[in-house]
């Protein structure tokens, strides 16, 4: 056997060591930029994309880098771009990639946007249908349907939250290795605040064809575009001359051919259906859903594990992974009772062999199994912007809110200082919310208004979460100095403060 030689194992460390080198870190030091580029790019647009470490958590991420354009000027876009990035960064999904953070800087004069999202190792959908149809293999009908439902359960959240995902193909979807898919979350829309990029025409038979026209785009263009994925996922590519990847310009005939070639007519139907040329006519991602290729009534067993996963079953002082789902033998984790005197019938965790229990448990917390039939994962709410003008709240015993703030306060400091008009003082109130924001609320009030006025009005109009009263209302109280309680003219709440 021959030896290996010396100065190719030395310029094979060499490489490994310049791939790993780090060349920028965020600015907060958790990112951490190597040289290393990577396949995965969620949208057309991107510039560049690398390796990177998360140095807080420990895993690898994907550095991403755009550009911006020479027409675009970054202070007027700032406020868009903070917008269209934070509403990305409350995503979460488990058939998503993570969106962690972004920003913005300039390197060698040129401004610049950043993100970091979660890396997917195991590569694209589109990789995975190369190497099965390589190996002449067929796609299962089960798998598909697994894979449909994962798909539609993350577009049907994204929607809730008023997100056109735009541009769905598989390259775009990503699978892990114990199956669960996860879609890439940012929207090209974001990356046409930054700057004006030529189309990729690649994949163009996934986009829907009302895109070109901007005023009739909706949802309905992401279900065209899944339509299509459904398809290239069911024959492994597309028949005719479409090519063998799929990657080249692929015709009416052809999608016509492929579609007709598959033997399950609920599949024909259910394809046919999201790729309805008018968008009117295309289901909803939650009707598709209820589609009879896809829904099925959810077995007790995966009720079971959905109620240990999402309940209080887990203990919650369990930080070490392997030991999460880790219960007691006699524990009951499903249960059927009978109208009648008959005994319930109880299965306790002692009955469950361990290493399906473990498995299915997993799964499910990872998304793989989504109760589709039920809610789904609630969105997030919608960041606040400015605090809007609000006209005087008419005075009535319980009026209706006008919004609701969904974030807590974690920190609060309020100051109530006199004014020189008679009668009229001045209230600061400084938040910090659970979302780490800050919230500062400075106003006029009388000798007529209470704390409890007060707090309330705050809750009415949306400034604070109605379990916040309570507390807001004793901090007014408690925030008088004393030297003022002894001047003329303070409210009675003040003075009995």
């Amino acid at each position: 056997m021959a030896e290996p030689d010396e100065g190719s194992t030395n310029k094979a460390d060499s490489e490994s060591e310049d791939e790993c080198e780090v060349l920028e870190e965020s600015p907060c030091g958790r990112w951490q930029k190597r040289r290393e580029e990577v396949e995965q790019r969620d949208v057309p647009g991107i510039d560049n994309a690398f390796l990177a470490m998360d140095t807080e958590e420990g895993v690898e991420v994907v550095w991403n880098e755009v550009q911006f354009s020479g027409n675009r000027n970054l202070k007027e876009q700032q406020e868009k771009i903070r917008q269209v990035f934070n509403s990305l960064i409350q995503l979460d999904h488990p058939n998503i990639v993570k969106f962690h953070k972004y920003w913005t800087d300039t390197k060698d004069g040129r401004p610049r946007v950043i993100f970091i999202t979660e890396y997917m190792s195991s590569g694209s959908l589109k990789q995975f249908l190369k190497k099965t149809k390589k190996n002449n293999k067929t796609f299962q009908l089960k798998a598909w349907k697994r894979w449909c439902t994962q798909i539609l359960s993350a577009l049907s959240y994204l929607h809730s939250c008023d997100i056109i995902h735009g541009n769905l193909t598989c390259d775009t979807i990503f699978i892990q290795h114990n199956g669960l898919i996860k879609i890439g979350s940012v929207a090209p829309d974001a990356m046409h605040i930054v700057k004006t990029y030529r189309k990729d025409i690649k994949n163009m038979h996934c986009v829907a064809p009302e895109y070109e026209d901007p005023s009739r785009c909706t949802t309905a263009i992401d279900i065209y575009s899944f339509g299509m994925c459904a398809l290239e996922i069911a024959a492994l590519g597309f028949q005719g001359n479409g090519g063998e990847t799929g990657t080249n310009h692929v015709t009416e005939e052809a999608i016509e051919k492929t579609l007709a070639s598959l033997e399950n007519p609920l599949q024909k139907d259910f394809i046919a259906k999201c790729i309805q040329k008018d968008p009117k006519k295309r289901p909803q991602a939650r009707e598709l859903l209820f589609h009879e290729i896809l829904f099925e009534v959810h077995s007790l067993v995966l009720l079971a594990a959905h109620a240990i996963v999402h309940s209080s079953i887990l203990p919650e002082n369990l930080t070490d992974q392997a030991n999460k789902y880790k219960l007691e033998p006699n524990q009951v984790i499903a249960e059927i009772t009978h109208p009648d005197d008959r005994e319930p019938v109880t299965w306790k965790v002692a009955q469950c062999p361990p290493l399906e229990r473990e498995k299915l448990l997993e799964d499910v917390r990872n998304g793989i199994f989504p109760l589709t039939a039920f809610k789904l994962p609630t969105p997030p709410p919608k960041p606040r912007a400015k605090t809007p003008e609000v006209e005087e709240l008419s005075k009535s015993e319980d009026p209706a809110p006008v919004d609701v703030e969904n974030r807590l306060v974690m920190q609060s400091t309020c100051s109530v200082k006199k004014t020189d008009e008679i009668g009229k003082y001045s209230i600061t109130l400084q938040l910090k919310m659970d979302d780490k924001m800050n919230r500062q609320l400075t106003a006029e009030v009388s000798i007529e208004d209470t704390p409890e006025n007060l707090a309330q009005e705050l809750v009415h109009y949306g400034f604070i979460n109605q379990r916040d009263r309570d507390t807001i209302t004793k901090l007014i109280e408690g925030s008088i100095p004393s030297s003022a309680i002894q001047e003329n003219g303070l409210p009675e709440w003040i003075a009995t403060a």
